[in-house]
Formats: structure tokens, C-alpha cells, sequence
């Protein structure tokens, strides 16, 4: 049966991670939804209330990085057997309202792989820092995928069964930026939607002063690892899994 699997990395966001979970719709065009959250070593009740609101819930004993966390939903939603998986931040400065846009030019086989927007849609309160780096870092993707891409960075994405089986990430800190070159790289076609954000309002963000000197090696290692694009056969079986 086709189904939406919608995975959320979370690591201590007890007051977050709820309004989150209210705002994920339990349908997309007829396609039923089903949630879960892969609980990063919280200690906090993380876990509890991801399973008070009906999701399946991964737990890893101790912090293992955002990296580990979104290789383990891309598997889990995999396994799940996800027609489309989405992952959205747990830290609800996402639009979990907008999953639908995200999802549907996966569901049309107009794309493989799905940015939720920032900046091709509404930032609200956003560091002048932070800012500047997602235009760095988006800028690097650009310039070593040679394809025009808006929001390198974003926390809300949306994978087709196949982008689930054949993704890769090399790290455990981070994902955003190995994980699209290696989707591209593999011919994957990328698609961005404009969406809402708005700053968090709970909880404290994982990212530190170090994460430039911590990502920027990952992204040289990435890049230089020999890369197979997708075969004749995995093509057909990403459009056959659509129907």
C-alpha cells in the first residue's frame, strides 16, 4: 500500500516536538500518513511524547548527531515502506502544514528529492549569521553541483523510495550538505517548494561556533568519493514504485 512516512530527528525538544506532531496531517491525496521520530539520546521526555501522539519511536541510548539521526529515519521510513518519505525538524520552525508541497512533486515523478524552501518562500527572525552561512553553504552546493539550488540548509525534505534506499551519509554531526551531493551526484532530480519559517521559540539549535571546521571536511570527503549513477534498472524501479 502507498503511504507518506514523515520522520523527525529529535533530540531533547519535549515542548517542541509536540506542536509539531499536531500540525502533521493524517492524509496527503488519499495517501495515508504514518510518523516517526528517531529520538537522538534525549533526557528529556523526547520519547514520551512522541508516543503519546501515535508515533513509532527510535531511540539511540546516547547522542550520536543530526547526521546518524536522519540516516536512521531515512532508513526506518524505508522499512516502513514509504512511497515518499519527508523528515521535518522537530524544533517546529517548519510549516508541518506544508508536508503536502513538499510531497507532491515527488507523488507527480516530477522529482526525486524536495527542498522546503526558506528563501523561495517567508523567513521570519533569522540571525543575520545564520543567514549569511545558509547562503554560504547553499552558494558551495551550487558551485559543486553546478545546478542552481536556493536553500542548501533546509531542515524539511522530501525522498522518494529509491532517494531513501540509495542515500548516503558520511557523517554523524550533520547531513544538509553531503546528503544532497550525494543524491545529485547519483542523478536524483532536485526540486524546491517555497515554504514558511519562522526562528524557533523553545529548546537551543545543535549548531556550535565548530560546525564549519566540522562540515566543510565532510563535504571535501563527499565530493572526492567516487559516485555510480543510478543504474537503468533502479530508474525503472523509481517510476514503477510511483505508478
Amino acid at each position: 500500500m502507498k503511504k507518506v512516512v514523515v520522520f523527525l530527528p529529535a533530540h531533547n525538544e519535549e515542548v517542541s516536538l509536540p506542536l509539531v506532531l499536531k500540525r502533521i496531517p493524517a492524509e496527503i491525496d488519499g495517501l495515508p500518513v504514518e510518523t516517526i521520530v528517531i529520538d537522538d539520546g534525549s533526557t528529556d521526555t523526547t520519547s514520551d511524547m512522541a508516543k503519546r501522539h501515535g508515533a513509532h519511536v527510535y531511540r539511540f541510548s546516547e547522542n550520536q548527531g543530526l547526521g546518524a539521526a536522519v540516516r536512521e529515519g531515512l532508513l526506518r521510513s524505508y522499512e516502513h515502506g514509504a512511497t515518499v518519505a519527508v523528515m521535518i525538524d522537530a524544533d517546529n520552525e517548519y510549516p508541518a502544514d506544508q508536508i503536502p508541497d513538499v510531497v507532491r512533486p515527488i507523488l507527480a515523478a516530477e522529482a526525486d528529492y524536495v527542498f522546503g524552501s526558506r528563501f523561495l518562500g517567508t523567513v521570519d527572525g533569522m540571525r543575520l549569521y545564520r543567514y549569511i552561512g545558509n547562503h554560504v553553504f547553499t552558494w558551495l552546493q551550487c558551485l559543486l553541483l553546478k545546478q542552481r539550488i536556493y536553500d542548501g540548509q533546509s531542515g524539511m525534505r522530501a525522498f522518494s523510495r529509491a532517494a531513501c534506499k540509495h542515500a548516503e551519509i558520511i557523517h554523524d554531526y550533520n547531513y544538509a550538505q553531503v546528503l544532497t551531493l550525494n543524491l545529485v551526484r547519483k542523478g536524483f532530480r532536485l526540486h524546491e517548494v517555497p515554504i514558511r519559517y519562522r526562528v524557533r521559540e523553545a529548546g537551543k539549535s545543535f549548531i556550535r561556533l565548530n560546525y564549519v571546521q566540522r562540515v566543510l571536511p565532510a563535504i571535501y570527503r563527499e565530493w572526492r568519493r567516487p559516485i555510480s549513477r543510478l543504474s537503468a534498472e533502479e530508474r525503472l524501479e523509481r517510476k514503477e514504485h510511483l505508478g
